[in-house]
């Protein structure tokens, strides 16, 4: 009997690749890029499974590419606005991703983020390496405190929630605006409290992204959010790139509406070198590395093997999207 075949859109965690490989027929896109439009539909065609990144755009026109044996889709991420959803489950093809894997790793992120961006530690890594440093200086490179601060956090799913808890640990009080509002005894067990988003927006030192991108959250932080906020507040993002309108933003850090920003995800993907936020030294960025633990992106490889072999052998999912 034919072993399934299946495409791995890039290399990931051996965890994840050898498993797939005892089973199926496995083809993996060797290339440190991902592989192009073209290249990607000509590698889906006849495939049983594909196990995709968040860089792999799965439409109609890949559906219809990969033909009538495709069953599963398989993405190595928790978010999956890269996957038509709805068109996979009205041809009878499953969608899986790996949801808690990477909460605490990320969170991890979101909080050095804040520190490094309040305390300056790239801008004062650059300056020591330009020959800048000649003396200790009262004024030199001064920044806010995070202890005693207010963070606002916006979106309160399991990230934002493992965000907090390292916020109350530096003292800091939190506000948190989410659709889904936690009861009061939940809110006090958390010493968290709700509020609205303008008011979280205007009341917080730091802002720090972790809601879903949707239609209702594409530049939910634009001009006007930016507006409202601190002159002194720090802007933190590691939910995904297009929540904030990036030409707003910089241009509220070029004009001083807001003090500062840093950026683990960016709109589009990779940014270009001419950005305009990258010649901002008030604004700090890296490359989506949120989940960039050997442990973590190992458990993420084995989830989504996990997904993938379910699907091609028509098992459930053990961790499915669910279309709506």
């Amino acid at each position: 009997m034919a072993r399934p075949r299946v495409f791995v859109t890039r290399r990931i965690p051996d965890e994840g690749l050898l498993p797939i490989g005892e089973a199926c027929d496995l083809r993996t896109w060797e290339g440190e890029l991902p592989p192009s439009r073209a290249e990607l539909l000509e590698a889906v065609e006849g495939c049983d499974g594909i196990l995709t990144l968040l860089t792999d755009r799965v439409d109609a026109d890949l559906l219809d590419r990969a033909g009538p044996r495709l069953r599963v889709v398989s993405n190595y991420a928790v978010g999956y606005d890269n996957i038509d959803v709805a068109g996979c489950a009205a041809r009878g093809i499953a969608v899986g991703n790996t949801p808690g894997v990477l909460t605490e790793t990320t969170a991890d992120l979101a909080f050095a983020l804040l520190a490094a961006s309040a305390r300056r530690v790239a801008e004062g890594d650059r300056y020591v390496r330009a020959g800048r440093w000649l003396t200790w200086g009262p004024m030199l490179l001064l920044g806010p405190d995070l202890h005693g601060a207010m963070l606002g956090i916006v979106g309160f799913g399991r990230i934002g929630q493992a965000l907090a808890r390292r916020a109350t640990g530096f003292d800091m009080t939190v506000l948190y605006w989410s659709r889904t509002r936690l009861d009061p005894a939940e809110e006090a067990r958390r010493d968290v409290a709700w509020a609205d988003l303008d008011d979280l927006l205007a009341r917080s030192d730091f802002v720090s992204i972790h809601a879903s991108l949707s239609p209702g959250t594409r530049h939910l932080i634009d001009a006007a959010a930016l507006g409202r906020m601190k002159p002194s507040a720090i802007l933190v993002n590691t939910a995904r790139g297009p929540i904030v309108d990036q030409a707003a933003l910089a241009d509220a850090l070029r004009r001083g509406v807001i003090a500062g920003a840093a950026l683990d995800v960016t709109d589009p993907e990779p940014m270009a070198p001419d950005d305009p936020l990258a010649g901002l030294d008030q604004c700090l960025i890296v490359p989506h590395i949120g989940s960039a633990s050997p442990a973590t992106r190992g458990r993420m490889a084995r989830m989504a093997a996990a997904n993938l072999l379910a699907g091609v052998r028509g098992e459930p999912l053990p961790n499915p999207v669910v279309p709506g």
